[in-house]
């Protein structure tokens, strides 16, 4: 038996250190619906972190030894470096501690199946997707979501039926904790690199991913992820794409307002139905159809799922639409791959908007350096870039790496040392019928915030 799984059997109180971040505030809310007496701290205040009080989960700010009491379970997200003190004091406590991936894994583990969203890029917004569709099909579903959903408000779902759906991320192979009944590969790019080294190991990663399975949903379209799939055995093995070759593939494929897929849904050669999305970009439709088929999958009629995608107007942080004020729209993003800024800043280049500026917070000194010129050729896209200091988080400046030599790449672009200054130049800038976007996975959303305060 796996060892969280034998002690989140048995107890009732459980600590998470650093509680509002993206994989660890689900798993609060789940469990808090489950009857668990959880606390909790973090270092920075959130919008995330006000929901977790608001369930009346007891929130310390800042981490400190003194957090540790009275608790029969720790649980740590793999954001907090090895010297945080909180997490030594834990460590040295004699309480079971554990890594968010392994409760994660265990709480799979409480359900008859369990769906598990992979892939480079897609995850939040496919598992909002589907988790939506589901729900609306009533399907009652539990589910932890990287972002957001706006029909529930929530990031942690939990239903009434054995349907489990999560996102499975790959980073320090925390997706291989999972027992998935079906695994869902949308894409594998490079990512993460400072582990896994090189693509051969990231492909291996997946494989034992995807070997874990029964059913393998995945884009039959994407070349790495089919060095992946065809490796496999005695899978039921379920493709997705655009090209005809594939179980499900979308055609007729037609752009609302310059980006908002509408196409034809086809299995096996036989017209499904008509999508129309409510979120822009050509990387939704794969998104989309990702989810029709793990729907149908899941036991929702391929009409249904169809139909429902309609309703789908995007996962929290994901093209998030804040506000419009004297005729500038300022739009939220989670976007902090090259891969990711070049979709999301494509398709707002095509909706209409005089000029797009773009504020963009580098995650990470390692994946700056890495991919330093895939950031700069995608950051050219929009009109103006604006950028802020690189977000460490988990790691030192080892690499010796500043936004500096990034805005030192793209022409005209601009950079900040604090969000106040990001923020005042933006509105400089902006006029009417322009769009502010915010790009990244730290807090760079505060910024768009900041705007919207000045503004109003």
């Amino acid at each position: 038996m796996f060892e969280a799984d034998k002690y989140l059997d048995k107890v009732k109180k459980i600590h998470f250190i650093g509680i509002g971040g993206s994989g660890m505030c689900p798993l609060a809310e789940i469990l808090h619906s489950k009857g668990y007496i959880l606390t909790g701290s973090d270092n920075n205040e959130t919008d995330t972190l006000k929901r977790i009080r608001a369930l009346g989960i007891d929130v310390k700010m800042g981490q400190c030894a003194e957090n540790i009491n009275d608790t029969e379970m720790i649980v740590y997200t793999a954001a907090i470096m090895a010297d945080n003190p909180e997490l030594i004091a834990a460590k040295e406590s004699g309480i079971p501690t554990f890594e968010r991936s392994k409760l994660l894994g265990a709480v799979s583990r409480k359900f008859g199946k369990c769906i598990s969203i992979s892939g480079t890029h897609g995850k939040t917004t496919t598992t909002s997707m589907l988790t939506q569709v589901l729900i609306n099909a009533g399907a009652d579903p539990s589910a932890v979501i990287g972002g957001k959903l706006p029909m529930t408000g929530t990031n942690g779902i939990t239903g009434k039926s054995d349907l489990f759906v999560c996102e499975a991320c790959e980073f320090s192979n925390t997706f291989l904790e999972l027992s998935p009944a079906c695994s869902v590969i949308l894409n594998i790019d490079e990512d993460h690199m400072d582990f896994f080294k090189t693509m051969e190991n990231l492909k291996k990663s997946f494989f034992e991913f995807a070997d874990m399975a029964e059913t393998v949903i995945y884009n039959g379209d994407d070349a790495h992820t089919l060095d992946v799939v065809n490796k496999l055995e005695n899978k039921q093995l379920i493709s997705f794409g655009l090209d005809k070759t594939n179980d499900w593939y979308a055609d007729n494929i037609s752009m609302t307002n310059g980006a908002f897929p509408e196409y034809d849904v086809y299995y096996k050669g036989e017209m499904q139905g008509r999508a129309v999305l409510s979120v822009p970009g050509d990387h939704n439709v794969y998104n989309s159809l990702a989810a029709v088929a793990t729907a149908v999958y899941a036991g929702v009629d391929a009409k249904t799922a169809i139909e429902l995608l309609q309703g789908f107007t995007g996962a929290g942080r994901r093209f998030e639409k804040l506000a419009k004020i004297n005729g500038i729209e300022i739009v939220d993003d989670y976007a902090h791959h090259p891969a990711e800024l070049k979709v999301t800043l494509e398709a707002a280049m095509k909706m209409n908007y005089n000029k797009v500026i773009a504020i963009h917070q580098p995650f990470t000194y390692s994946r700056t350096a890495m991919l330093l010129d895939d950031f700069a050729d995608v950051l050219k896209i929009p009109d103006k870039v604006i950028m802020t200091e690189i977000m460490g988080s988990r790691e030192k400046n080892t690499y010796n790496i500043y936004t500096k030599d990034l805005a030192d790449k793209i022409p005209g672009s601009e950079w900040y040392p604090t969000f106040e200054e990001v923020s005042k130049r933006a509105q400089e800038i902006a006029e009417d019928g322009d769009l502010i976007i915010t790009l990244g996975c730290g807090d760079v959303y505060k910024i768009a915030k900041m705007i919207i305060e000045d503004m109003k």
